[in-house]
Formats: C-alpha cells, structure tokens, sequence
C-alpha cells in the first residue's frame, strides 16, 4: 500500500483497477484544514493524462508491473514480434499497441515491455535510434552555408528534417523521445 503522503514522480499507483504513473505530485500543507496531494498522472494503458486530488489519508494499491526486455524481431500483417532476451519467449503486439513508435524499430533492436497483469501495456524505446535515409531529395553543392534542411524519409516510414547535404543511404542518429534529427553516423 502506497499512501498519499508518500506520492512521488515515477510512483506507480491503482485508482479504479486501471494501473497509473504520478508524473508530478505537489504536497500542500494548508494553514487551515488537513494535508493534501496535487498530482499528475498519467494511465499506463491508455495513455490518458489525469489530475487528480488525494486526502492525506488516502492509501493506494501498488499494480503488479513487470519490466522485461525483449528483442524486436520482424513484422507480420501488423503484427510485431518480440523475443524475450533471456528465456527466448516470442510474444507478438498490435501495431494498435505500438502506435507511433512502430516508426522506430529496426530488427534486433532491444526495447522495454511494460507488462501489467502478464499482459504487454506499453513498449519503452531506446533514446536514441540508427536509422537510414530511404528517400530525399537531391542536395547540391555549396548548399551547407544556409542551415537550411529539407525532409528525409526514414527506414520504417518516420519523415525527418535534415540538413541539405544528406543523400538517401546515409545512416542518422535520431532522437525517439522528439523523432529529430541529432547526428550523421559514419560507418
């Protein structure tokens, strides 16, 4: 049991069965009245961001989260397959669960799988991705004095906006929490 008092960034809390993380939680002591949390949440399983306002009384179930990290392996009809890194275990996710992050996989990267109840709620990507250019336009010579940059289209589908001198074959350091361009990757 978590009580309110103990609420913190990253805690992981139960309100109406559905598993929550505080993303802030402020601690008001009032000159008049009992003690109170202000906190931000957000649900696991949704996504949906909440705010909510909990007595200092008020006690909360811990969900029962595990962490695993699991290997993506290859798509199949929308279906995206993963294999625990330890036990060897193929689990397969929707591209429903996997939404704009689907955007980012390259086979054999690691990912994190957040699995609540034995059952997969949410995919935690690595910060920072290698992918290659598969389509832009051409650049010319003598355009990388502007800082201007022009779109490129990523393996996987993401669209990039990258300096001018960049040609299709390049492989790019792209940043998953933002999906910007950092870096050129020489290899």
């Amino acid at each position: 049991m978590i009580e309110s008092g103990d609420l913190r960034k990253g805690s992981k809390i139960l309100i109406d069965a559905a598993p929550y993380a505080v993303l802030d939680a402020q601690h008001v002591k009032p000159g008049k009245g009992s003690a109170f949390a202000r906190c931000k949440l957000k649900n696991l399983e949704t996504g949906q961001l909440l705010e909510r306002t909990f007595k200092s009384n008020e006690s909360f179930d811990e969900p029962s989260l595990e962490f695993v990290e699991m290997q993506y392996l290859y798509t199949e009809n929308d279906m995206f397959i993963f294999m625990n890194t330890v036990n060897y275990e193929q689990i397969t996710l929707s591209a429903k669960l996997m939404g704009d992050q689907k955007m980012f996989l390259k086979e054999n990267i690691n990912v994190g799988i957040l699995f609540y109840n034995e059952r997969p709620i949410n995919v935690e990507l690595p910060t920072f991705v290698e992918l290659p250019i598969v389509y832009c336009e051409p650049g010319f010579k003598g355009d990388t004095a502007t800082g201007a940059s022009k779109p490129a289209t990523m393996e996987g589908g993401l669209i990039v906006k990258v300096p001018l001198h960049m040609k299709e074959g390049d492989i790019l350091k792209i940043d998953t929490r933002t999906g910007d361009y950092v870096e050129k990757v020489n290899k």
